[in-house]
């Protein structure tokens, strides 16, 4: 019968496993992104709860009995474990039933047992134990979703029973007239677990128990402690919230690759958008540039500004791009104007250079910058001055790009003073990019400064 019991267990469980290696395989090209970040705490559930039923034997694959034959008896048990990491947990059993033996069959010789009793009954009123539970292949290279686990437990704990003996005569004799005999034991056991949906699993097992005594089966014999087995299947419940993933099945090194391929997948689209704005700004400047620059008389006067946008060529302009009107005019050869900038002239240009903002990359004056530049164009109108723009950048970006971008935004200063009153023939715009700088472009300070626009009046 105990050969018998070995063999239809070693297939029983031999399938299980060529069952299992096929759940590995599962699955390995999909991964969840809806997978706790790795490393986060508080994530996963790590409590379960369990019941379980199965057979009790007062044997195990190996070592003698005292009684030449054993019965399967039903037995019922229930567990709460804490899940440590993805392969290891401590587990509290409970189990209890019923064990049983004769001496029904013949030894090797043909002979019967030598024995006062012809059968026992021990009746497992509980045990409690506590074990190590070490899962294998949480972290699987291959699979991203484990379905299936292997494990092992080992423990201690306490056993409670009490025995009935049958004699030789068919009587019923209890043994040391004991109510009940509490024993050390210790559980060993292997299994596979199933995960059946995200919080329940099932659990299937086979453990031996070593007892610390030779009172199991009421007889004692030689120098061995008894044995028992229990062959189990049942449910595991995990405890928390429904939305969280089970620690036990939890895969870090899919959840590593996850992880990645979302990230990889969030600089994708950052790095799309920021592109595609990009594209847009350089388009709009393109807009504002064409607007603020065009001047289709040649007159000095965008055509944006531009009140008499058909002026005769090489005709001298006023601010609104209309030709001035002369009066009273007296030719003074020989003695020219002499032009005097004062330290008051020199103030207004400072202070419009300091208050002078661009939109990012583009050569749009920002609002904030007109009252200082109306200043600065009132001063040209009242003075007759001549001014210089001069555009410079710092070294970011390439030196076509550098330079087309300081010539407009001094074109635009220009646009901007002309529409003003400024006379356009007296201001010249000059972008030098990024070829003069006044500070160093490896920090940002430095940059800082190399991105401006110089006033010089004359």
């Amino acid at each position: 019968m105990i050969t018998k019991f070995l063999k239809k267990s070693a297939t029983a469980l031999t399938l299980a496993i060529l069952l299992s290696g096929g759940l590995y395989a599962q699955d390995t090209t999909s991964v969840s992104m809806n997978e706790p970040k790795p490393f986060s705490s508080g994530s996963l559930r790590t409590w379960s709860i369990g019941i379980n039923g199965g057979v009790l034997a007062p044997v195990v694959p190996f070592g003698k009995n005292d009684f030449t034959a054993w019965k399967i008896d039903a037995g019922y048990g229930g567990f709460i474990k804490k899940q440590i990491s993805t392969d290891f947990a401590i587990q509290a059993d409970f189990l209890a039933g019923k064990l049983a033996g004769d001496n029904s069959v013949k030894l090797g010789d043909g002979t019967t047992l030598n024995s006062p009793w012809s059968s026992f009954e021990t009746k497992l009123r509980y045990t409690g134990s506590l074990s190590a539970n070490l899962s294998l292949g949480n972290m699987y290279f291959v699979a991203r979703k484990v379905v299936v686990t292997p494990y092992i437990t080992a423990g201690a704990g306490l056993a409670s029973y009490k025995t009935t003996l049958i004699d030789n005569a068919n009587v019923q004799s209890d043994y040391n007239s004991k109510e009940e005999i509490r024993e050390l034991f210790f559980p060993v056991g292997a299994g596979l677990k199933f995960n059946l949906s995200k919080g329940v699993n099932l659990n299937m097992g086979y453990n031996m128990n070593f007892v610390d005594g030779d009172n199991v089966d009421g007889y004692r014999v030689g120098p061995q402690n008894d044995k028992f087995s229990y062959g189990h299947m049942g449910l595991e419940f995990a405890l928390g919230s429904k939305s969280k993933p089970q620690l036990a099945f939890y895969n870090p090194v899919a959840a590593l690759e996850s992880d990645y391929i979302t990230r990889t997948a969030e600089l994708r689209d950052e790095l799309a958008a920021e592109r595609k704005m990009n594209a847009d700004r350089i388009a709009q400047m393109d807009s504002d540039l064409k607007k603020y620059l065009s001047d289709s008389d040649k007159d000095g006067v965008s055509d944006y500004f531009d009140k008499c946008p058909n002026s005769p060529a090489g005709s001298q302009v006023d601010g609104s791009g209309c030709p001035f009107k002369i009066t009273n005019t007296t030719t003074t050869i020989n003695n020219p104007v002499k032009v005097i900038v004062t330290e008051e002239d020199r103030k207004i240009v400072r202070e419009a250079i300091k208050n002078l903002e661009f939109d990012f990359g583009k050569a749009t004056i920002r609002s904030t910058s007109y009252p200082s530049l109306d200043k600065v164009a009132d001063l040209l109108v009242l003075k007759n001055f001549s001014l210089t723009l001069a555009g410079h950048t710092d070294n970011v970006g390439s030196t076509e790009a550098n330079l087309k971008l300081s010539k407009d935004r001094t074109e635009s200063i220009k646009a901007y003073l002309v529409s003003k009153g400024a006379n356009a023939s007296r201001i010249s715009a000059v972008g030098y990019g990024k070829g003069q700088p006044i500070a160093t472009n490896k920090t940002e300070a430095g940059r800082q400064q190399n991105r401006r626009v110089e006033f010089t009046l004359y």
